[in-house]
């Protein structure tokens, strides 16, 4: 089985400077959920990896994650897709945690945890800091244009073979041929 890994905000769902505080602040993008069932039902795990650096700020809690996380998952199951697991940094940039994008810990993590290769993978995000994570483990960065897509793409220096899509549904086409 193939293994896709997307960040959450931005990718799957609106972001906000404020941070997805609690679930009525999760909206989806449109497009996104159908395309992590497409995805699922060509055959991909999909796995998420999201920095949530909200928790180490005090700005929410573990509940509150939780049941951001729970909305995501019924949300995307109505569509007929699965994702089988969320992995997440809840410390801050100051922190220098190994666990929060740039650094790899997080994909390092997923690998131990689910017994798979992150290598060559495809780690969707709209980052700098998604896509070099991807770079450090062998993965193969990819860049949507949603979220924080556009200005990452404009700021430049993207990591080696970053390849760029409009959002995750024409990433999930691509990843369907």
């Amino acid at each position: 089985m193939k293994l896709v890994i997307l960040d959450r905000d931005g990718v799957i769902n609106y972001d906000s400077k404020e941070f997805i505080k609690n679930a009525d602040e999760w909206r989806p993008i449109p497009g996104s959920l159908d395309a992590i069932a497409q995805l699922t039902q060509s055959g991909w795990r999909v796995v998420v990896a999201t920095n949530q650096s909200g928790i180490g700020r005090g700005l929410f809690d573990m509940a509150s994650l939780n049941a951001i996380h729970a909305k995501m998952h019924r949300a995307v199951n109505q569509a007929g897709g699965r994702i089988e697991a969320v992995f997440y940094c809840p410390d801050t940039d100051e922190s220098q945690s190994p666990c929060r994008k740039p650094n790899p810990g997080m994909l390092h993590a997923i690998a131990e945890r689910l017994n798979v290769e992150v290598e060559q993978a495809p780690c969707v995000g709209d980052s700098l800091r998604d896509l070099q994570a991807a770079a450090a483990v062998g993965a193969q960065p990819i860049l949507v244009l949603t979220g924080k897509g556009r200005r990452t793409r404009a700021a430049g220096n993207l990591p080696e073979a970053t390849t760029v899509y409009s959002d995750l549904a024409a990433v999930a086409q691509a990843l369907r041929r």
